[in-house]
């Protein structure tokens, strides 16, 4: 039977570190976005990115005191007992973002292609991974201390979500053209044509 320290480790290793720096975790996201901001040709799809960027940074620190507070003042024992040790011995209780699989966080988690259409669909795919992260992460734990703030980041993955699909409409009304898939509207002048 596992002590409640020894499976609060068990549940950071394992279900709540991935969400800081996993493909779907809350460093990738204001990463992300606030990269993404640059190449926005519209005022809205910036002011969206730069908002959402700098909230998802809140997160990923919501995240990081969880971790520290179910991780501080273990045992030798409960970090063994735990199967916490490997990580441990690299980093103590200290936060490094990585994926479930230990992989550690890195630009590749993230994609930033230049393009208004392209980037915002990438964005509402990235919400919405995110919060089925979330919805596994519920499933799994239990401990309502854990499972509270976990529900209240689900919440905002869904607000952002529609955020950003309402700044997608928005840029799809802001480009002047017929098809707004035919050309990069942050690169590309009305008229470009592909052959």
């Amino acid at each position: 039977m596992y002590t409640r320290k020894r499976m609060i480790s068990h549940v950071f290793q394992n279900y709540l570190l991935p969400v800081s720096g996993g493909p779907d975790g809350e460093m990738g996201a204001s990463m992300r976005y606030l990269s993404q901001r640059y190449s926005m040709p519209f005022d809205v799809a910036r002011a969206t990115l730069t908002d959402i960027g700098t909230e998802e940074l809140c997160h990923l620190e919501i995240v990081a005191a969880i971790v520290h507070q179910l991780t501080r003042n273990l045992s030798v024992e409960e970090i063994e007992a735990s199967g916490f040790g490997p990580y441990y011995i690299d980093h103590t209780t200290g936060i490094w973002p990585q994926a479930a699989g230990g992989v550690p966080f890195n630009a590749c988690e993230f994609q930033v292609k230049g393009d208004a259409i392209t980037d915002l669909t990438e964005d509402l795919a990235a919400e919405q991974k995110a919060r089925s992260t979330y919805d596994n992460i519920l499933r799994v734990i239990k401990d309502p201390e854990v499972c509270d703030p976990i529900r209240f980041l689900r919440e905002r993955e869904i607000v952002h979500f529609q955020r950003f699909g309402e700044t997608l409409r928005k840029a799809k009304e802001e480009i002047e053209t017929p098809n707004f898939y035919a050309y990069n509207p942050s690169f590309d002048t009305k008229g470009s044509s592909y052959r």
